[in-house]
């Protein structure tokens, strides 16, 4: 997410490092970089003026002209600029004091409006609400049975009274809602290929039809300036309350996100991660311009984390770190829960100091090393994964041949599991007496 942008920006900072004290011609050369990093990144170009205008104003203060650290003072205002141009705060979904609440996806055809309303489905239902699906799309072939098929995935009712009007089905939808129990109902209109009268009128007319809590304006992170446009027309158009940008995890520029809320004034609500059902986010405005500068995103990685193993197993897993039983099975397990997590690249990239190394290949990700620890541990008797110090030579070459490895890999696996819970008991020899920080669920 944002390497190019990412890189580019710390590289910037970087050459601060070694200035001792800023002069303002200093700052001035460093902004000159953050402007051309930030419009190549396809940022809006009267967004980048007034957000450099912003840090300059702060950058050329005392404060940070005298300051022994001047790169983290430049770093700091950057990071607060760029937290307030994306929003300052989350913006949450308005929830209706009467059930139920009706919120209306809107968007160019492609923008990817059934699968985020499946993917936004599935988080309030987490959240414990009762959504209900409404297929609203009567033009383009297939559009309800895809939703159907979407909510049949995720055992979440969809309603349709096929081809009659999209005002008319909305009515029913909420009426439906409101006599089987959902608190909640999404509704999947139609797009087109461009914006065009016809389709505002449609999504008019069902808002005169229904009460409308929420407009989310889904559009396709990785267009760019494109995206900042769309979004500019349809809020010139209709009431948007935010909007959805999908396809962020592929997004390396960032344009469309850092400018989207300046240009229209409207928040982004949620963010598109990743192909999965379950990859939506909330949007962070603090963590998402940590994310840009390469400082990590701790607290969305320990969310995910809690949200992979329970709470309950979370602590007999970190008892069981502590102990000398630590085993195969449980490293299995951990493994499990990090896949859980969601790819890689991504959770890696939100481990502070991480991200600017991946974006420069100085850390490289391999999915497969973890499916052939998993293959490999798999291959094994469950007296193995117990007691590894058993696994002699003939066993290594069995569990080698049953997971469809070499032995070398297994020695490695194994070398591996014996170097990280060495490393785990000194580190809780060192923590010994003293109050353990937050950890996640995985350790390696």
């Amino acid at each position: 997410m944002f390497e190019s942008l990412t890189d580019r920006l710390q590289g910037i900072f970087k050459g601060l490092r070694n200035k001792g004290k800023l002069t303002e011609q200093d700052v001035n050369d460093a902004l000159r970089q953050v402007r051309l990093a930030l419009l190549e990144a396809d940022v809006n170009f009267k967004v980048v003026k007034d957000l450099i205008a912003a840090i300059k104003e702060r950058a050329i203060g005392q404060e940070v002209l005298q300051s022994l650290t001047p790169e983290q003072h430049v770093i700091k205002i950057v990071h607060e600029e760029l937290t307030k141009l994306l929003g300052s705060t989350e913006t949450r979904i308005q929830i209706a004091s009467k059930p139920p609440t009706v919120i209306m996806l809107v968007g160019l055809q492609g923008s990817g409006k059934t699968t985020q309303a499946g993917k936004l489905a599935l988080h309030l239902r987490k959240q414990g609400k009762r959504p209900l699906l409404a297929a609203l799309d009567i033009h383009r072939p297939a559009a309800i049975k895809q939703l159907q098929v979407v909510g049949a995935g995720l055992d979440i009712p969809v309603f349709t009274l096929g081809e009659q009007q999209p005002a008319q089905i909305a009515r029913a939808a909420v009426s439906y809602a409101e006599s089987h129990g959902h608190d909640v109902v999404i509704l999947d209109t139609a797009g087109r290929l461009h914006v065009d009268d016809e389709m505002m009128h449609e999504a008019k007319q069902i808002a005169d039809a229904v009460t409308i809590h929420e407009t989310l304006l889904v559009v396709d992170a990785m267009t760019g300036q494109d995206a900042v446009n769309i979004a500019e027309q349809f809020s010139a158009a209709l009431p948007v309350d935010g909007f959805i940008l999908t396809k962020l995890d592929s997004d390396t520029r960032g344009g469309a996100a850092i400018s989207i809320r300046a240009v229209t004034g409207r928040p982004i609500k949620f963010v598109g991660i990743g192909e999965k059902m379950d990859a939506l986010e909330t949007f962070h405005p603090d963590r998402m311009a940590n994310r840009i500068l390469g400082m990590g995103d701790m607290l969305s990685l320990i969310e995910r984390a809690s949200q992979a193993v329970s709470k309950e197993r979370e602590r007999e897993l970190e008892e069981r770190l502590r102990s000398k039983d630590f085993n195969l099975e449980d490293y299995l397990e951990q493994l499990a829960a990090v896949k859980q997590m969601g790819p890689l690249d991504q959770v890696l990239g939100m481990i502070p100091g991480l991200s600017g190394l991946m974006s420069r290949r100085q850390v490289q990700v391999d999915e497969n090393h973890l499916k052939r620890v998993e293959a490999i541990i798999q291959s094994m008797t469950v007296q193995e994964r117990r007691h590894p110090h058993i696994i002699n030579g003939s066993r290594r070459r069995r569990i080698a041949r049953g997971s469809g490895t070499a032995v070398q890999d297994v020695n490695q696996m194994l070398n591996q599991f014996e170097q990280m819970k060495k490393m785990l008991r000194q580190f809780n020899e060192m923590e010994s007496g003293r109050k353990r920080p937050t950890r996640l669920p995985f350790s390696f």
